[in-house]
């Protein structure tokens, strides 16, 4: 007879920073158990709770909440989001307010945030302007939120801006506001699109190529080895990147909370590797990943994995790695099923127009992050500008 599969066990990474320590849990069947667990965290005194939810989830995990925060003596309130960048808006923000306070949460009462980095956003900012700041339990159900957007506490909503400014602008508007808890359950995973199980991976393979940063170098090895196994969802591979990469997450924000280090070799600024880059494209919105006007825009870890093509080779022109880093992160990312390059790029000059408006540029001048050997990286103020070309020129089609 063969033997049942185990249930991976339950790991908690302890998140420490200067405004607040908290636990990431991750551990299959979490988020039934997301009310007693908000419970103990919370203590006894809260009575209502905000189960702010992406309206694409099915019905059967957002009930799977529900039930568990009533059961724990909470009387919820279910507020429904459609998630999308043009959805991640002062508007969104607004409508979710007036439900909350429509509940009467007061100020021990908490907003638990159920869906993708963008649900995870907006929730927590309502968390952070509402009555000054309430409790938010963040429960993600995207890889690329488990891994990312969860933890470290940035919250925030876009902003459109009229003429002759038209445009949007990723995450203008925010606040800093740490969770109390993040529940992460893998089995979440199992409704997620492939599309966007494969997006989520470009994140891991970021922080895999700053490992290093936070004590896990190897991390970059063992991703490469076990990609096959994440994308079939197999219970050990997905909690082992999943608490692997939060960890690395929680270390780097625990040294730079607010990314507001003077010092410019590290902190929290080296989690925007390739995002200078990927913000860029994202601005683009008729971008595809496989040339299909269909598949357009590109979703944010496809521009990510872009990006990171592109700092690395950035990075071998500024010279802070070796020119055997990009085809080793280009194998890594097609064996995730990321794209490495893409079609319709406009010229250099709207290219470069486009990162002036990313928000790590400080007094005019561009900071990029580029990958170091050995999974680190550092950030380089006001690179030349031929540096930041080559990685443009790097993920244009004619080079791969």
């Amino acid at each position: 007879m063969a033997e049942k599969p185990t249930t991976p066990p339950i790991i908690t990474t302890r998140v420490s920073t200067a405004s607040r320590d908290y636990d990431a849990a991750v551990g299959r069947g979490l988020l039934a158990s997301a009310g007693p667990l908000t419970r103990t965290t919370l203590g006894p005194q809260p009575t209502r709770a905000a189960l702010v939810h992406d309206a694409a989830l099915p019905a059967a995990t957002v009930a799977r909440v529900r039930d568990s925060l009533d059961s724990s003596g909470f009387s919820t309130t279910l507020i429904e989001v459609r998630a999308s960048e043009q959805g991640k808006s002062l508007a969104t923000l607004t409508t979710i307010l007036e439900e909350i306070a429509a509940a009467q949460l007061d100020r021990l009462d908490p907003v638990v945030a159920l869906g993708g980095g963008i649900v995870g956003d907006v929730a927590g900012f309502a968390a952070a302007v509402y009555r000054r700041g309430v409790p938010v339990v963040q429960c993600p159900t995207t890889l690329l939120s488990m891994v990312d957007a969860a933890v470290g506490g940035k919250t925030g909503v876009n902003l459109v801006l009229p003429a002759p400014h038209r445009g949007l602008r990723k995450n203008l508007i925010g606040a800093f506001h740490q969770p109390h808890l993040v529940i992460v359950d893998p089995a979440a995973l199992e409704s997620l699109p492939a599309r966007h199980l494969r997006s989520g991976l470009a994140e891991c393979v970021k922080h895999a190529m700053i490992g290093a940063e936070a004590n896990d170098a190897a991390l970059l090895d063992w991703t490469q080895a076990h990609i096959g196994r994440v994308l079939r969802l197999e219970p050990e591979a997905t909690c082992q990147l999943l608490s692997r990469n939060i960890a690395i997450k929680a270390a780097i924000v625990a040294t730079d909370e607010r990314e507001d280090l003077a010092n410019d070799t590290g902190g929290r600024a080296l989690l925007n590797l390739g995002h200078t880059y990927a913000h860029a494209l994202e601005a683009i919105r008729t971008l595809s990943p496989d040339n299909q006007a269909s598949n357009a825009p590109l979703q944010h870890g496809e521009a990510v994995a872009l990006g990171l093509v592109a700092a690395c080779a950035a990075g071998t022109a500024m010279g802070t790695c070796s020119p055997t880093l990009a085809p080793l992160i280009v194998a890594v990312l097609r064996t995730a099923g990321l794209p490495v390059s893409v079609a319709g790029l406009p010229d250099s000059s709207t290219l470069m127009g486009l990162m002036s408006h990313d928000k790590k540029v400080r007094a005019g001048k561009l900071r990029l992050i580029l990958p170091m050997d050995g999974c680190r990286a550092r950030v380089v103020v006001d690179p030349p500008t031929c540096v930041v070309l080559a990685g443009w020129d790097a993920i244009r089609p004619s080079k791969h």
